[in-house]
């Protein structure tokens, strides 16, 4: 049965608002470790490394439980997996909240359930696309999807980041607020109708499906392509966002963390522009200009190397109030943003397309599991790379030859039928 006259707004209403939540409530986390520092409670080290060790807690449940996600949502009904993720978020909540009168470590436990419920709800936001729309309204759905996923990351990152400024001493304020949005969400998810479940499928034999087919995804050809393709996408995202600070304090000047935070806002306005574009110009299936767009990419990254070299990227600074924009760096990118969301879109599409559609679950939990694994390699890189001497620019130069690397790689022709 089509529900997507009723399901379809739900879903988007519900997604944005439980990745909202997911970013505002790692900002009001980390933002108390600010005035944590300033007042000597901790050490500049300490700071570091519980920001590390926060921001990687989302990223540990989608590699652990990537095969216990796909059982679930082939299982039972995505939509009630959708309710199920959004009601783990609220109870994190409660738990981080925890923290304000029994030690902050209540916190990591509260954000860790954030992540499962993040990684549950993960395969079932994609995986019922194909369950409520028809066929050709896919490559237009993702597009919708990123593009309000993207819009929730940077919008919840800044009103958490809010928050912790506003109620640093009422911390008890942001967590009511951020029960409320995850609350919400689960409200919009609630109301949706109920899509199929399978309740033959078993969990031994699910975990072993899930980690053959696994191995068969990655040594597919094409749709194994598809599989890193996407993870490249989050790898520069990730890197990226890492390098913003020190780039922008270092090469860019900038005065304040609030004009490095802006850097994260030009990049995900081209990302939004080009995941609309995408689907406006791509069928689903067609990948015979992903190449050309991870060489695009790759060349504005290399391009944002040279910042530091040529000061013609530094003029002219258009100064509005308290913002300090450096209009040709905001260019370069909304540009790296734009290639990387024609880049994304298709293949998001190209996979849902063209798996087993029985398994569907199971390959949107794979793809989780290379993304999220994919923002730790990031990581990896760029820590890799300070200890190597490699500046803030010569960072985004290391990105740049890594992706025009891969995309060298990448050959997307081949068998377009489900994998078994």
């Amino acid at each position: 049965m089509n529900h997507s006259s009723r399901n379809y707004p739900l879903l988007l209403i519900g997604q944005f608002l439980g990745a909202f939540g997911d970013n505002a409530i790692l900002a009001v986390i980390v933002g108390q470790l600010t005035y944590l520092q300033k007042a000597g409670t901790i050490s500049a080290g300490e700071l570091r490394t519980s920001n590390t060790i926060y921001t990687s807690l989302l990223f540990v449940p989608y590699v652990l439980l990537a095969p216990l996600a796909g059982y679930l949502n082939d299982r039972y009904a995505k939509t009630h997996w959708l309710v199920g993720g959004n009601t783990l978020k609220l109870f994190g909540t409660v738990i981080c909240a925890l923290s304000i009168w029994h030690g902050t470590w209540w916190q990591g436990v509260g954000y860790f359930i954030v992540g499962i419920g993040a990684c549950i709800y993960g395969p079932a936001k994609y995986g019922i696309l194909p369950e409520i729309l028809p066929r050709e309204k896919l490559v237009k759905a993702n597009g919708m999807v990123e593009l309000l996923t993207l819009v929730a990351i940077l919008g919840g990152a800044i009103a958490g980041s809010v928050m912790a400024d506003v109620f640093k001493d009422r911390v008890s304020v942001s967590y009511v607020v951020l029960a409320g949005i995850f609350a919400t969400a689960l409200l919009f998810n609630f109301f949706m109708s109920a899509t199929p479940h399978k309740p033959g499928i078993k969990l031994s034999a699910s975990v072993h499906e899930f980690t053959s087919h696994l191995g068969t995804l990655f040594t597919a050809g094409r749709l194994g392509r598809v599989l890193i393709g996407t993870a490249l996408f989050w790898v520069c995202g990730a890197a990226m966002k890492i390098n913003f600070q020190p780039w922008g304090l270092e090469v860019l000047n900038l005065p304040d963390n609030t004009q490095i935070a802006l850097l994260g806002l030009w990049l995900s306005v081209g990302v939004m522009a080009g995941s609309i574009v995408a689907g406006q110009v791509h069928q689903v299936g067609d990948l015979t200009k992903t190449r050309l767009y991870g060489f695009l990419l790759a060349g504005v990254l290399a391009l944002m190397f040279t910042v530091n070299s040529f000061g013609f990227w530094k003029t002219p600074t258009l100064l509005l109030g308290s913002l300090h924009l450096v209009v040709p760096v905001v260019l370069l990118l909304i540009a790296a943003g734009f290639a990387a969301g024609l880049f994304l879109i298709p293949l998001n599409a190209a996979l849902q397309a063209e798996c087993d559609p029985t398994k569907l679950g199971k390959t949107i939990a794979v793809q989780n599991l290379f993304d999220n694994l994919g923002m730790l390699l990031a990581g990896a890189y760029v820590f890799i790379g300070v200890k190597a001497g490699l500046s803030s620019s010569g960072i985004f130069l290391g990105l740049a030859l890594g992706v025009a690397a891969i995309v060298t790689w990448f050959k997307f022709s081949g068998k377009k039928s489900a994998v078994a």
